[in-house]
């Protein structure tokens, strides 16, 4: 199951961000791209860490990803149908044995994302290969072991029961796999029906544990994300529990008619019946639902406005894209800035705020070099190296920005060297929007290489006069503001230059 989702969702590259940011508008909508995505990724896990970056980012509400939170879980369910439809009933083991050769040998020799698409078939043969090497052992397993010695019928064996398929599910650190250890061990005739179901519930609750490791340590975002998850199968699965009694009747009674006993195919219908019945419930309510949820988890701590969650790191992608978000909300911060100390206006707060976007301009560049890297992609290399150019450039600013010369720069002798600066920010902020015009980098580079040649010509006309003690002084202090307005000019134009590059790779 991890090669097949891992590999499916790296071979997808921007096509889970698509769908997502395609379909979450009303409830209904989130619910959908939320299903889709993840019957599609094999992974409630892709699904929510790319839901995570969506919200830290601000490209979707948190009442949106309540929806989507809603529809991965239904989505997770698609795996129990696809094994009790086609794996117990054909042994694909044998004959998937020549696509896990294939998908290894396109995960060696393969370029690009393809080497992906080869893990994920290599995934799926050997998820069938071992769905038949299971079956095989709880043939033997049901023989010497049964569970009839365990309470039968009620409430209460039906929950310790549960309580079992949660702990399996915790151990396995996957749902799909417990799921698809219970429909083997039904099919053998190891556990019954009654038995099954209640592990099913189990599991559909358990598999929010890896939402909680997720959500340790991370930002406020992934915290209330997990937590929406949680809260969403836990009310699920008790509502599973509450309908299985009703169920089981319908299922023994329809079993006695056509003469056939509930299978595995019954198991995968409970399991979306009340995953889907959780969804009617709670959909209608998504907002008074989020609102629980931010209370549940307020966000007291202040902390620097960024995005930046480890969680991330699962999708590259997705962390890339939001880093440069992030980068270039402190690159519109240091602009700010900038411009006020321009205009000899610099807020109270310059002190402050310079210090936090340093704190999150370390942490990007620690949180860019943890982004994985395949060899063979030169898109991702290109916007990883893009990145920490840019981040470098930023922090030079800052450190500009910090210490900048105790001079008045509203001077006229600065006038010209504040008036390149003006139109290099100007710019700088134009391409942040994407608003600046088609030749901006250009303009920027002039603007840039002016300040360079006026820093010169400056400096040697004041080398050149006579000077006394006084005029020494005066000397140093001029060339000083000039060589502030070149380097902070040079910055500014190299970190613009870089971000467009970033913006560029991941195209």
């Amino acid at each position: 199951m991890m090669l097949l989702s891992e590999g499916l969702v790296a071979f997808a590259g921007g096509s889970l961000k698509q769908i997502l940011l395609a379909f979450t508008g009303r409830p209904i909508k989130a619910f959908a791209s939320g299903a889709l995505i993840t019957a599609l990724a094999q992974s409630s896990t892709a699904t929510t860490v790319t839901l995570i970056g969506f919200v830290s980012a601000g490209l979707i509400s948190f009442t949106q990803a309540i929806g989507v939170v809603i529809g991965a879980s239904l989505g997770n369910t698609a795996t129990g149908w696809i094994i009790s439809g086609l794996g117990l009933k054909v042994n694909l083991g044998f004959y998937t044995l020549p696509l896990i050769g294939l998908g290894a040998l396109l995960k060696l020799l393969a370029p690009g994302r393809h080497k992906e698409l080869g893990r994920a078939l290599a995934g799926f043969g050997t998820l069938f290969l071992g769905l038949s090497m299971l079956q095989d052992g709880m043939q033997g397993l049901a023989a010497n072991f049964s569970l009839a010695h365990l309470p039968a019928g009620g409430y209460g064996a039906h929950l310790l029961i549960m309580l079992t398929g949660l702990a399996l599910t915790a151990v396995l650190q996957s749902s799909t796999a417990a799921i698809a250890m219970t429909l083997t061990a039904l099919d053998a005739g190891a556990i019954s029906f009654d038995q099954a179901a209640a592990i099913v519930v189990g599991a559909s609750i358990g598999t929010t544990l890896t939402g909680v490791l997720v959500a340790i340590g991370g930002t406020i975002y992934a915290k209330r994300t997990a937590i929406a998850y949680i809260l969403f199968n836990v009310i699920a699965g008790l509502l599973g529990l509450l309908i299985l009694p009703l169920f089981l009747k319908a299922m023994y009674a329809t079993g006695s008619y056509i003469n056939t006993p509930p299978g595995a195919l019954g198991l995968a219908a409970f399991h979306s019946l009340f995953i889907g019945l959780g969804a009617a419930l709670c959909l209608p309510f998504t907002q008074p639902f989020a609102r629980w949820v931010q209370k549940l988890v307020p966000d007291r701590a202040a902390r620097p406005p960024h995005h930046l969650d480890d969680s991330l790191l699962q999708v590259p992608a997705l962390a890339l894209e939001t880093t440069q978000r992030t980068l270039q909300e402190q690159a519109q911060r240091l602009l700010n800035l900038y411009q006020h100390s321009l205009a000899m206006s610099r807020p109270d707060t310059a002190a402050t705020d310079l210090q936090q976007i340093g704190t999150v301009l370390d942490q990007a560049y620690e949180f860019v070099l943890r982004i994985p890297s395949a060899a063979d992609d030169p898109a991702v290399a290109a916007h990883i190296s893009a990145l920490l150019h840019a981040i470098d450039h930023m922090q030079r600013l800052r450190g500009r920005l910090q210490y900048q010369p105790g001079t008045d720069l509203l001077d006229q002798r600065y006038q010209h060297a504040r008036s390149l600066a003006s139109e290099l920010t100007t710019l700088a902020q134009q391409s942040l929007h994407a608003q600046a015009p088609v030749d901006w980098q250009e303009q920027m580079q002039v603007r840039a290489q002016s300040q360079a040649q006026l820093l010169d010509t400056v400096r040697g006309q004041l080398l050149a006069a006579p000077q006394g003690q006084d005029d020494v002084s005066r000397t140093l202090r001029i060339t000083d503001t000039h060589r502030w307005f070149e380097r902070s000019s040079q910055h500014i134009w190299r970190a613009s230059h870089y971000l467009e590059l970033a913006r560029q790779a991941k195209r």
